[in-house]
């Protein structure tokens, strides 16, 4: 959302449907009561005499614009900011000024995303169920009568769709597939053969789940396919970013534990478990049987080797490389991977190379002389 460049006075940013910009047909708009009815801890400071129609950050906002106050680094903000509506924590010190209001609350970013749930029912309304004439479902298949499928998707033999699922253009249904219900499956999507997918799972565009595990047997210099015979299953309420892989089992399956999010371009290997509400961030790569406890949060561009063990709680920083298994709670940083506070002290020494050199040549230079008795 852009000020109009042809307008030298500062516009509102409306949120309008249909990617938030100007000139579609549905603009949305909050009361300052909507907005403090979101959530019960908020505290009314000041008064608006308009409705909200957009939501910006802190410098960019403009009357009748949204904005918040979630990380303490960009509180100066505050106090220039223009926007009509600021979500503060309890502790922010500062008055609201004439024409605006703050709304205290103890987590400014729980209760805007919040808001923006709201935002995103009514700016994606649920489509009407049934099956578009182009989309190729078998006669076995089950489709739930309150469920929607897309333009051109495709649903193979004793596929079950469960209630109130959506699946956008193209989205692929393998065979003996299960998809639960209230899920989302966006466009290009494929899911393939004896998958299982839970209640309220979100699949982003292109990703495919149930592909092939990588497996080779290498025999006088060629590289024979291992067979690939398992399946994947994903729990309720999991996601999956665009463009992720989540592979096939080799035997048994691959699992993804309740509650976990993943982010884009993660490439999950055969036989991999993850744990409750993991935290799995772009690029990450986590190879064949490696066991997530709950609550495991890897960090983007980190790489898991194979067959290891990560205890529930750990956290990997980003571009880690994982060799060995952690214990419940570590923290750990580096490549190879080790605690984040040795790493930190060995970033601190790395700083002072040059001037250990230095001295140690100096050191050199005393002993090793010729007149050093």
């Amino acid at each position: 959302m852009r000020r109009d460049p042809s307008n030298d006075t500062k516009v509102h940013n409306s949120v309008i449907a249909q990617g938030l910009g100007r000139g579609n047909a549905v603009e949305i708009s909050f009361t300052l009561q909507e907005l403090v009815e979101i959530s019960e801890d908020i505290k009314v400071e000041g008064d608006i005499n308009n409705c909200v129609t957009g939501i910006a950050s802190l410098k960019d906002a403009v009357g009748g614009d949204l904005s918040f106050l979630g990380n303490p680094k960009y509180a100066a903000d505050v106090k220039t900011s223009e926007a009509s509506v600021i979500f503060l924590p309890l502790d922010y010190v500062g008055k609201a000024k004439e024409g605006q209001a703050y709304l205290r609350t103890a987590n400014p970013s729980r209760v805007l995303a919040i808001l923006t749930l709201k935002l995103e029912r009514k700016l994606w309304p649920e489509v009407d169920p049934g099956i578009h004439p182009s989309a190729v479902v078998h006669d076995s298949a089950n489709v739930d009568a309150t469920s929607y499928v897309g333009p051109h998707c495709v649903i193979e033999e004793e596929a079950m769709i469960g209630a109130k699922t959506f699946l956008q253009a193209g989205v692929y249904v393998g065979r003996h597939v299960r998809v639960g219900g209230c899920c989302r499956l966006l466009a290009n999507t494929t899911v393939q053969d004896y998958c299982e997918i839970g209640d309220a799972v979100i699949l982003q565009s292109g990703c495919v789940i149930g592909s092939d595990g990588y497996g080779y047997e290498t025999e006088n210099g060629c590289h024979i396919k291992i067979p690939q015979v398992g399946r994947v299953v994903l729990e309720d309420h999991v996601e999956v970013g665009a463009n992720t892989t989540i592979d096939r089992a080799r035997f048994q399956e691959t699992r993804i534990g309740a509650g976990t999010k993943i982010d884009n371009l993660v490439q999950i290997a055969h036989n991999v478990h993850t744990g409750l509400n993991c935290l799995i961030v772009a690029q990450v790569g986590i190879s064949g049987s490696t066991v997530l406890g709950n609550n495991v949060v890897i960090g983007g561009q980190a790489g898991l080797s194979g067959h290891l063990s990560v205890g529930d709680g750990v956290s990997i920083a980003g571009g880690s490389a994982l060799l060995r298994s952690l214990n419940a709670g570590e923290v750990v940083r580096g490549s190879p991977a080790f605690p984040i506070n040795d790493y930190q002290r060995m970033v601190v020494l790395q700083k002072r190379l040059p001037e250990f050199y230095k001295r140690l040549k100096t050191l050199e230079q005393i002993y090793l002389s010729p007149d050093n008795p």
